[in-house]
Order: structure tokens, then C-alpha cells, then sequence
């Protein structure tokens, strides 16, 4: 189990299921944590947008407003688009749980599931959120990341990215002409201890270099090895 945390952050559990939340609530708070609660999508959106919390647990299955659509609001509001999201679902299936990603969540945990688990993925994807050093930037031909703003801007455009894709391009520009695999990204990025879905990563990828456009050429597939961020530019084929 993570040390407790010598900070508050906030968490918010969006979850219908009051034995699920009473389980959540015991151990986010016995690790540290403030837990605010919702158990409609409604209500979860608004206290996201006002209360703006470190992270959110978000349960699929709810009331008034479809998780789904939860998360595509919070990923389109600026202020909460960089809130990290962990997903709860019943639906085990390989192309459910990859739909959930491809929504801007973060991580995705299937019921019935693990609350330590949870919570150690939770805590990694807020040191992550929080870890750079402010004001530091990374340079690779058009684009600028600034860690202190959490902003990816290409020719002084800022670029819409979810917190998780952010991650993605700070690991990508810091090893920048280097191959990174689909393992060494989910231990980093993820912060996965045992990676196997490789899928994950391609999902992310694949969206984040849409974003890219028109230059996303700098993230270049790398056949049976993993991507690499170029240095340069390179038309050729992705």
C-alpha cells in the first residue's frame, strides 16, 4: 500500500453503488485523501468544474448523465481538462476498455476490482500530473512543452491535450531520436508495474498524434519496436 500522503489532495468519486463508494471512501481517506461524492453524472460534472479536484474515480453505470459523456465534458472544459479520470466499469471486454481510454480516461480498473489498486494508480497518475519542474521547457522543432503550464503549444498554437497525452509528449520530447517501447511507456507514463496491454498505448498514440496535425510526422512508428519522436521533420510514411 502507498505511504500515506503527507498532503490533501481531493479526490471525487462519481459512483451510484453505495457499498462501492463506502469502499472507495475508506481507502482514499485512510491514504490522505479529501473525497467529495456524487452518485449522478449531473451532479459529478458540476462539482468537477467547481471544485476542481485532483482526480476523479468515475463509475460508467450512472444516473442522469452517461459516465461517457462525464468524461467528454470534463476533457472539453479547460479547467478540468487536465484532471487525471480512472474509469469503474462492469464491462470487461478488450474493445470496451479501449473505448474508455480512447475517451480521454487515463486508467480504466474493472469491477469487481481492487480498492489498494486503485488507490496506487490514483496516487501515481497525480505525482505524474504534478512531477515536472515548473517553468522547465522542452523544444523539438515546432513544438514547445512547458511544464510549469502543462502546455504543448505547435508554431504558438496550444494544442487540446488530455493530461495523460501531455505525459505522452513529455516522455516522448525528453527522449527525443530515441525508440521508446510500448513497455517502458506504460511503466513510465501509466505507471504500470506488470504492462501487457500494449493496445492501451496504441489507442493513446493514435489520438494524440491526430492532435499533431499538420506535423505529425515528428511521432514515427517504429515497426515491432515501439515510436520514436523525431528530431526533424520526415515526410515519409507513418
Amino acid at each position: 500500500m502507498p505511504a500515506k500522503l503527507p498532503h490533501k489532495d481531493t479526490v471525487l468519486v462519481i459512483e451510484d453503488e453505495p457499498d462501492v463508494l463506502d469502499l472507495l471512501r475508506l481507502h482514499l481517506r485512510r491514504q490522505g485523501y479529501n473525497v467529495l461524492e456524487a452518485s449522478d453524472g449531473v451532479t459529478g460534472l458540476k462539482m468537477a468544474r467547481e471544485k476542481l479536484p485532483s482526480a476523479v474515480v468515475l463509475d460508467l453505470m450512472i444516473p442522469e448523465m452517461r459516465g461517457e459523456d462525464v468524461c467528454r465534458q470534463i476533457r472539453a472544459t479547460e479547467s478540468t481538462a487536465k484532471i487525471p479520470v480512472i474509469m469503474l466499469t462492469a464491462k470487461a471486454r478488450a474493445e470496451e476498455r479501449v473505448a474508455g481510454l480512447e475517451l480521454g480516461a487515463d486508467d480504466y480498473l474493472t469491477k469487481p476490482f481492487s480498492p489498494r489498486e486503485l488507490v496506487l494508480r490514483l496516487q501515481l497518475l497525480i505525482q505524474k500530473a504534478r512531477s515536472s519542474e515548473p517553468g522547465e521547457k522542452l523544444c523539438v522543432g515546432p513544438f514547445e512543452l512547458d511544464r510549469g503550464s502543462f502546455e504543448v503549444r505547435l508554431g504558438g498554437r496550444k494544442l487540446d491535450l488530455t493530461a495523460l497525452e501531455f505525459r505522452l509528449m513529455v516522455a516522448f520530447m525528453e527522449s527525443r531520436g530515441q525508440v521508446l517501447d510500448r513497455e517502458i511507456l506504460l511503466r513510465n507514463v501509466w505507471g504500470y508495474r506488470n504492462p501487457s496491454n500494449s493496445r492501451t498505448v496504441d489507442t493513446h498514440v493514435r489520438r494524440l498524434r491526430a492532435k499533431l496535425r499538420p506535423h505529425e510526422e515528428f511521432l514515427h512508428t517504429v515497426h515491432g519496436e515501439g515510436y520514436l519522436f523525431r528530431t526533424a521533420a520526415n515526410p515519409g510514411k507513418q
